[in-house]
């Protein structure tokens, strides 16, 4: 039952994606989802189900506040780039680790990239992500704040 899930999942996207529902196709899409798997060892994890309905409103919340990131960066580079001045201060920013889980900080890392104007670079041994930017004084600025909202959505979602 531990691989049958993932199988599933995996086959259904790969028909999803080929658009051919053929039995041939099928198959294909078994042995491409059985070869992906034996790659990719997926640790057993217990399901708290108590907990599941909090980790989905946190992932809602965490989707929103992306969302809202995402159109306020986007603004800001706008006005900046648009700005006769260009007001450009771009340089590395270390923003510290949130989240114990590797997923989790992954999941941030992007999350970060996503926004216009920050680009993920690199992550430190201790989780810390070092960040390049177009305006270091506003992500100095935001970084605590956003990364204190972000890090308890993802360790609700997460840990």
């Amino acid at each position: 039952m531990h691989t049958i899930i993932p199988i599933v999942v995996l086959v259904f996207t790969y028909l999803a994606l080929s658009e051919n529902f053929q039995l041939s196709n099928l198959m294909v899409g078994i042995i491409i989802a059985i070869g992906v798997l034996s790659l990719l060892r997926i640790p057993r994890r217990t399901v708290k189900w108590a907990r599941l309905p909090l980790a989905f409103l946190a992932l809602a919340i965490f989707f929103g506040t992306l969302l809202r990131n995402v159109v306020r960066s986007g603004i800001h580079m706008g006005l900046l780039v648009l700005n006769p001045k260009m007001p450009i201060k771009s340089g590395i920013v270390k923003i510290p680790a949130i989240c114990e889980s590797e997923l989790g900080r992954a999941i941030n890392a992007h999350t970060i990239t996503l926004a216009p104007g920050e680009l993920f670079v690199e992550m430190d041994r201790d989780g810390g992500m070092f960040i390049h930017s177009l305006d270091v004084d506003l992500t100095e600025k935001q970084a605590e704040a956003s990364q204190r909202i972000q890090g308890s959505l993802l360790k609700k979602i997460f840990d």
